[in-house]
């Protein structure tokens, strides 16, 4: 009856785990390239425990597809040179 009882916990704590890592590591996959002239907002995202590397989340804005929201992978040359634009332009008040 014990390891019953300890077989439960230990199945409702793997599925609280699982449920925890869907909410937090919204990255699993990657967007594509993109245009800079789309870019509406630029977020990044600390790691979490569950994700192996930092977010870096792109809202874009296109005519014909309205507002999307993408994952970029950081360790791409085309997101650092997004990142790097980004702040940039940040800088200049636009």
């Amino acid at each position: 009856m014990k390891l019953l009882t300890a077989a439960l916990l230990l199945l409702l704590i793997a599925m609280c785990l699982a449920s925890v890592e869907g909410v937090k590591c919204k990255c699993s996959r990657k967007g594509p390239k993109i245009r800079f002239s789309n870019v509406r907002k630029l977020e990044i995202k600390p790691r979490y425990p569950f994700c192996v590397e930092e977010m870096i989340i792109v809202t874009l804005w296109t005519r014909v597809r309205g507002e999307q929201q993408h994952c970029l992978n950081p360790k791409r040359q085309n997101t650092v040179r997004l990142l790097k634009w980004y702040r940039v332009w940040k800088e200049k008040g636009r």
